[in-house]
């Protein structure tokens, strides 16, 4: 760095830059003496200073703009939904010549391809929002009052005092097959015990989707729309059950086998616990402990996502390769990290079927998919790049997903995790195994803490937009959970799913169900009044906060501020920080 003040006169665009003036140390630098103090951000006095400025930072970023395509494909969805009224269907030829107009200037002009690439992403997004609207089927014309019910069962979940039935192609009095699935809700003294599969006939009561309880309030009516279901109701009679021909679908008979396994083998609220994780199922569960969950902290829990699926495959992984390098014969022809990485691949993704593929779950098998080629190809698994291009992938598939908590806090999340992690990893100190174990168990514990507190600080505002709650005592009880979870929760699950060919699941569910109690804010398993419940109640205050609602838009407000800083954080700051070199400096003082 042999640059000279006329050098840098050559360079107008350096006028904007962190400006190194009043007192510090100082350094000789080219023949001149710099001034090291805190940096002074300078704006350029003239717009044309302030272009080639943009310009190269930009160019010195270039690698870093691939994830705004997906903010901009988000946006457009977003434009969708925000319109009085549906567009014409003409718009989505629109976006294809754009997005082709954007590659081709992106070879030969790389930052004006991306500035275009952002208004094609923003089109193609609000394009397939249009068409994935267009191609859904229309409303039920349901009857006012009750009627016969018929149809295949596709799904049964097991509630406190009963069964729910998803019926598909049903009829109603005997018409036609209808274009979307019913979920019926079977009297609680009925002993009908369908299976997925069978053929059931029942009078019930069906009424469409409900509307918004007030303006802003969760949409069951668009949620309905794009899910494909046309009404719910309850049965008034007993079902009629008539196994069917077909079988069961493969994914349907199993969860309902696991669900009915781990209900046996371990029952109440342990059981229902045991059941949501296993298979995604979370209609078991007591609305008392579902409540105390979500007051506590530990909601997330209980909803399979990128946790779960992340303990599973890596579990699948660590098993895995550890039973190929014992075989010398395999070990020694075989790539075992290769060939472990893509087994434990494929065991996340029958899980992901298993659990009805939620939107958490797709962003974390997709992050574990670019993950996992990471590995193989020796790149960097966990990159902004990896959760733009999840993001992406959900957007163009499901973009009504976008609307819904799941998708934004999820992916709230995990930006804050990866902006954190970039930012705090070269100031973590060195690990590995020469370290001493207690600076590892150190950073181990620093690592939870920071995990609970970043994620914890991303998903809140979309809490309190969503659900109007606010837990104090998040952290504290992630603290406890997820390694409960890691260790001991989640292998035992995976081994009474292994054990249940031989009929020995009840080994592995009991120390399960163990492990669940002790994080669970439940009176399962502890005397009467000794619970984790009644101790709350006793000696700390409120365990969450019902703020005003008035606040839920401001709160939503600063989210999305906080994605945009964790963004800008990871993009642009690095670069002004520790990229960009001090240009603005005074002559050295006369002696």
């Amino acid at each position: 760095m042999q640059e000279s003040i006329a050098d840098c006169r050559k360079k107008p665009w350096l006028a904007l830059s962190f400006c190194l003036t009043n007192g510090g140390s100082h350094r000789t630098f080219g023949g001149m003496s710099l001034s090291l103090a805190r940096p002074v951000l300078r704006w350029p006095g003239r717009p044309a200073t302030a272009i080639a400025w943009l310009g190269n930072l930009l160019a010195g970023e270039q690698a870093r703009l691939a994830p705004w395509l997906a903010v901009a494909l988000g946006a457009g969805v977003l434009a969708y939904f925000a319109l009085p009224a549906e567009p014409s269907g003409e718009v989505v030829w629109l976006a294809p010549p754009l997005v082709l107009l954007a590659v081709w200037l992106g070879l030969r002009r790389p930052l004006a391809g991306w500035a275009l690439g952002l208004v094609a992403m923003a089109g193609l997004g609000f394009a397939a929002a249009t068409w994935h609207t267009a191609r859904q089927p229309p409303p039920l014309d349901l009857p006012r009052g009750a009627s016969i019910v018929s149809g295949r069962v596709t799904s049964v979940d097991l509630l406190p005092d009963g069964r729910r039935l998803t019926l598909s192609a049903p009829r109603l009095d005997g018409g036609a097959p209808q274009s979307r699935h019913i979920r019926l809700r079977l009297r609680a003294e009925d002993p009908a015990r369908p299976q997925p599969g069978d053929e059931v006939r029942v009078r019930a009561l069906v009424r469409p989707p409900a509307a918004p309880a007030h303006p802003g309030a969760w949409d069951f009516q668009r949620a309905a729309w794009f899910s494909g279901l046309g009404g719910s109701g309850f049965a008034i009679g007993r079902a009629e059950v008539v196994p069917g021909e077909a079988g069961a679908p493969a994914l349907a008979g199993l969860r309902a086998t696991i669900e009915a396994r781990v209900s046996a083998a371990l029952p109440g609220a342990a059981g229902a616990v045991a059941v949501a994780l296993l298979t995604g199922g979370q209609s078991a569960i007591p609305v008392a402990d579902l409540n105390a969950m979500r007051d506590s902290g530990l909601a997330h829990m209980l909803s399979v996502s990128g946790l779960h699926i992340a303990i599973v495959m890596g579990v699948a992984f660590g098993l895995l390769r550890l039973l190929l390098a014992l075989v010398p014969w395999l070990a020694l022809r075989l790539p075992v990290k290769a060939v472990a990485a893509m087994s434990a691949l494929a065991v996340g993704g029958v899980y992901m079927l298993l659990t009805g593929s939620q939107v958490p779950m797709q962003r974390s098998f997709a992050m574990a998919t670019l993950a996992t080629l990471a590995l193989l190809t020796g790149r960097r698994a966990i990159s902004l790049r990896a959760w733009a291009l999840a993001a992406a992938l959900i957007l163009l598939a499901q973009p009504a997903a976008v609307l819904g908590a799941s998708f934004q806090m999820s992916f709230a999340a995990v930006l804050a995790l990866i902006a954190g992690w970039e930012w705090l990893r070269p100031r973590l100190p060195a690990g590995g195994p020469r370290a001493r174990w207690q600076r590892r168990l150190a950073v181990a514990l620093f690592g939870l803490v920071a995990t609970s507190l970043l994620a914890g600080a991303a998903t809140t505002p979309f809490g309190l937009h969503h659900f109007g709650r606010l837990q104090l005592y998040g952290v504290v009880a992630n603290a406890v959970a997820v390694p409960l979870a890691s260790m001991l929760v989640m292998p035992a699950g995976m081994a009474a799913v292994a054990l249940m060919p031989l009929g020995l699941e009840g080994l592995a569910l009991v120390p399960m169900g163990w492990g669940w109690r002790r994080p669970c804010w439940s009176r399962t398993g502890w005397p009467p009044g000794r619970g984790p419940r009644c101790w709350r109640r006793q000696y700390l205050p409120g365990a969450w906060l019902s703020p005003h609602s008035g606040c839920s838009g401001s709160a939503f407000g600063a989210a999305g501020c906080g994605c945009w800083a964790c963004l800008c954080w990871c993009w642009a700051w690095p670069a002004a920080l520790g990229r960009i070199r001090p240009i603005s400096w005074s002559p050295p003082m006369p002696a």
